[in-house]
């Protein structure tokens, strides 16, 4: 298991890397982020968020979907989006923290699986939220980002997000 990052560490801002290794490492990192992101009660977690520079989250949403199960997107880009959908979030690295966050409904994605193979998939609903969550971890940015800087304020005065997050 891992511990996760809070907002305020710069890890949360770096630019990942691509993964270029589908070994037995991968495979067990994989599995110590799922095992984290339940031990949190999340539904997504990406590598930023406990420590890693690289391009891989993990997503269950078998709390809200029956059908799914844990899964891993590696090195995971979105290469069409449409619609629009306005949904409150939250994030494991910015505990206490939700608002309501704009994005598209619905994506394609391109990504490896565990074992390398390239695959591109069609999203809605929430994977492609959750989804598209996790991917703005990979790329630095986090929920809070979306919010106006009145409401980034407030939480900074309140004590939930640090003055530089």
């Amino acid at each position: 298991m891992y511990k996760i990052r809070f907002a305020g560490d710069p890890v949360l801002r770096r630019e990942t890397r691509p993964i270029e290794q589908f070994d037995d490492s991968l495979n067990k990192m994989i599995q110590n982020m799922i095992v984290t992101m339940h031990r949190e009660d999340g539904i997504g977690l990406a590598a930023p968020q406990v420590g890693y520079s690289l391009k891989l989250c993990v997503v269950d949403i078998s709390s809200i979907d029956e059908k799914e199960h844990p899964r891993a997107f590696i090195n995971p880009e979105i290469v069409d989006s449409w619609g629009e959908d306005t949904v409150e979030e939250g994030c494991l690295s910015i505990p206490d923290v939700r608002d309501d966050v704009t994005r598209p409904e619905g994506i394609r994605l391109v990504y490896h699986d565990e074992r390398g193979n390239r695959l591109e998939e069609s999203y809605d609903g929430w994977m492609a939220r959750v989804l598209q969550h996790e991917i703005d971890h990979l790329n630095g940015i986090l929920f809070v980002d979306y919010l106006p800087s009145f409401k980034i304020q407030a939480l900074q005065q309140k004590g939930l997000l640090p003055q530089k997050f």
